[in-house]
């Protein structure tokens, strides 16, 4: 199917570097989740959000999310430059369980919400999977339920028409059985204004242990349209070293919905950080977040932190780059793009 034969109903997904109004987060409160299942203690994993969560402040408001139970931490270490807003939740991955934003010129913003089950039902989400919709009402925007099982952070989009996500994520039977990728495609075009999609391989076999079956933000990640920052490892032994080869290999070959090819700045994994005794550990640097005026960049205390903040520098001259430590967030398997979602400013600017 071509898409330009998909009803196009006007609504487009900004890229991520349009001007923000503010970023959304969920402060995280499942102890038994964070110190049974990735053993960190949530105190510790509390400190990364905030600082995370400050850092982002200095340049846009942040708007947390906060369960009812966990507020009194939120406050002692947020302070009051973070807006926390009471809702119920399970889980603090704000980027997945979150709403989309969309935008159309006539009626402006409003946001989707994705059928979010727990990438598979790997956890708990009888109130996550709400969150989108409670987002977006607090907010008084529209609310579009789509038929798809996905997660934001499957998503990449340069707001030129390009979506990049990966088939071990849309198309596992623990998501979307029975749907093809025309079907998903078409759900692209006609809500987030997607004239081409580039389905990248991602993690079929499973092998990083990452409980998303592959997001693409852990992947690759637009600098500005036409150019990806690409997750790389110096370890070509190591079985993620194929996966990530097989990631590049169609990146490399493919062109973006305007013809482009892509130029493809590699960004080498935090290896030197990774706790081997681990069950998951996010180590990936693309698992960065642009915020308004900067790059939020996952720094885990280590020399490649400088490195990847070069070569970020480089790829974003106009912004500040931004390393904050997430050593312990890192073993739920997230970074700071997992943890955070933009609401983009409306009208558009950027």
């Amino acid at each position: 199917m071509q898409m330009d034969e998909v009803e196009n109903l006007g609504w487009r997904m900004p890229a991520e570097w349009c001007r923000h109004a503010a970023t959304w987060m969920v402060w995280p409160h499942n102890q038994a989740l964070w110190e049974n299942t990735w053993g960190v203690t949530l105190a510790q994993v509390q400190q990364d959000f905030a600082r995370v969560a400050t850092a982002i402040a200095r340049f846009e408001p942040v708007k947390m999310v906060v369960d009812p139970s966990a507020v009194a931490s939120a406050i002692a270490l947020c302070g009051p430059r973070i807006e926390l807003i009471p809702q119920a939740v399970n889980d603090s991955w704000c980027r997945d369980s979150g709403p989309s934003f969309i935008c159309h010129p006539q009626q402006g913003l409003a946001g989707v919400s994705w059928r979010f089950n727990a990438w598979g039902a790997k956890s708990a989400h009888e109130w996550d999977e709400s969150l989108a919709r409670r987002v977006l009402n607090h907010l008084g925007l529209v609310c579009f339920g789509m038929p798809l099982s996905n997660e934001g952070g499957a998503l990449h989009v340069d707001g030129e028409g390009t979506l990049i996500t990966t088939e071990s994520v849309l198309l596992n039977p623990n998501r979307n059985p029975g749907v093809t990728k025309a079907d998903i495609e078409e759900v692209f075009a006609r809500w987030l204004g997607i004239k081409k999609t580039i389905w990248l391989p991602g993690d079929p076999n499973y092998v990083t242990g990452d409980m998303t079956d592959g997001h693409v933000d852990g992947i690759c990640a637009f600098a500005r349209p036409g150019v990806l920052l690409v997750d790389a490892t110096h370890d070509h032994s190591s079985v993620y070293a194929q996966v990530a080869r097989e990631n590049r290999r169609v990146l490399e070959l493919a062109t973006d919905a305007q013809g482009r090819r892509f130029e493809l700045i590699e960004l080498y994994e935090a290896t030197e950080a990774v706790n081997t005794d681990a069950e998951v550990f996010c180590a990936s640097y693309t698992n960065f977040y642009i915020a308004n005026g900067a790059i939020i960049m996952p720094a885990y205390g280590i020399a490649a932190d400088q490195v990847a903040a070069n070569v970020l520098g480089q790829a974003f001259p106009d912004r500040e780059i931004v390393p904050v430590r997430i050593n312990h967030l890192a073993h739920g398997g997230g970074g700071v793009h997992c943890i955070t979602q933009q609401q983009p400013a409306w009208p558009l600017k950027g």
